[in-house]
């Protein structure tokens, strides 16, 4: 029973932090990209085009977050600690592009202030997002289920280059959106840097392929050991289709294709560290049945979570579908 209330907690934790990568990483990706289309009309389109939907797609955060502190206490002790700056320089770059959401239409004088804002706050807050993840591929020290390393653990060659692995997939995903709802040159200079993006961001998931087994000996046996050597066999075969169905819809106009192949690049990725990292929810020091809360507290949050989670679905669903099709360079949002 314990067992099974926490590994449906850690997939319901692992579905909404997918959930926000794939949600909040196209816009993310957008304002990384800022820099990279200078006229005024094009950044306009560009926020118009995310402004209905990023709030929400930050509730995904918020819910993988607060469920790690509900269900998994151990787990999110240990983590924050060994975390604590990259994640605060993401909440700060996720303040500041907020921020610029607003201020960026009710002011003139400013305006090229809060772009930078609005493009720095995305490029913090991707990378700081690729570091920490990178830092707990690594692994955490843990000693009498505690932080046990120091306060620069975090930073090393991997997860410095994960984070420009995450930036540059975010660039991808920001990219083909803005092919799939924009129109004209803005579109054609979108494709052009989401073929680029694709190139760069399969060549990352290859280097990291080959880099990650050689990190700990359980990703080593993960990645090549029966049954999921199978995965690690057919992971390439699928990374290639969905970089064809990225490039071929690129090149044949098909606008929605590009995007869900940049998607299907992320579910890969994420899958394949869920794999290397399961049982363990801090690789490898703690696992999800030592990290979990109670049988009793598990439950009861279960049947919070079993009408929130629809509820989140429901609406998000519901906000793409009201906001569907191409952004009218004539209206805007705000």
């Amino acid at each position: 029973m314990p067992f099974d209330l926490a590994f449906v907690w850690a997939a319901l934790i692992a579905f909404a932090v997918l959930a926000y990568v794939i949600l909040d990483g196209f816009d993310l990706g957008i304002g990384i990209l800022f820099p990279f289309f200078p006229e005024k009309r094009d950044r306009d389109q560009m926020m118009n085009s995310v402004a209905p939907v990023w709030d929400g797609n930050e509730t995904w955060l918020v819910l993988g977050g607060g469920g790690l502190l509900a269900v998994f206490p151990l787990a999110y002790a240990t983590i924050l600690p060994a975390l604590y700056a990259p994640l605060i320089a993401m909440l700060l770059g996720l303040i500041f592009r907020g921020v610029a959401f607003e201020y960026r239409w009710r002011t003139r004088r400013a305006e090229r202030l809060w772009d930078a804002a609005f493009a720095g706050g995305s490029l913090v807050a991707g990378f700081s997002q690729g570091v920490a993840l990178g830092a707990l591929v690594q692994g955490i020290p843990v000693e009498n289920r505690a932080y046990a390393g120091g306060w620069w653990d975090w930073l090393t060659p991997f997860s410095v280059a994960t984070g420009i692995a995450l930036v540059v997939g975010y660039s991808l995903l920001g990219a083909t959106w803005l092919v799939m709802k924009t129109r004209g040159t803005l579109a054609a200079r979108a494709a052009d840097y989401a073929r680029v993006a694709a190139l760069l961001t399969v060549a990352g998931m290859g280097v990291f392929s080959l880099w990650t087994p050689w990190l700990k000996p359980l990703y080593l046996e993960r990645w090549f050991g029966f049954p999921t050597a199978v995965f690690t066999v057919l992971v390439p075969l699928m990374v290639i289709a969905c970089l064809y169905a990225i490039i071929r819809g690129l090149q044949q106009g098909r606008e929605v294709q590009p995007f869900l192949g940049a998607l299907g690049l992320f579910v890969l990725g994420y899958v394949g560290i869920g794999i290397s990292f399961y049982p363990y929810i801090v690789p490898t020091s703690i696992t999800i049945q030592d990290a979990a809360a109670p049988p009793e507290s598990l439950a009861f949050l279960l049947v919070g979570a079993a009408v929130l989670v629809p509820i989140i679905l429901i609406y998000t669903g519901y906000a793409y579908w009201v906001f569907r099709g191409k952004v009218d360079p004539e209206e805007g949002y705000h």
